[in-house]
């Protein structure tokens, strides 16, 4: 059975909130979405991460970001 779907979709707003690695953001049909992980090794780390400490103090200070950013509206 074959289904034929003709779509036009226009959108004036798109708000994501969050994002993570296995976010889908999927706008209109589509036939099957299979899911798929990959890990990959990039850094050739060869141990496991040292536990998490405290911050520094120098890297407390508050991020002022070079190009000035708007709160967003609700």
């Amino acid at each position: 059975m074959n289904f034929f779907v003709h779509q036009n979709i226009v959108i004036h707003h798109l708000k994501i909130d969050g994002i993570s690695n296995s976010s889908v953001c999927q706008i209109g049909s589509a036939g099957i979405i299979k899911p798929l992980s990959q890990l990959y090794n990039t850094g050739c780390f060869t141990e496991p991460a040292p536990p998490a400490g405290p911050v520094p103090r120098r890297e407390r200070e508050e991020f002022v970001p070079l190009v000035p950013l708007v709160e967003p509206t609700r």
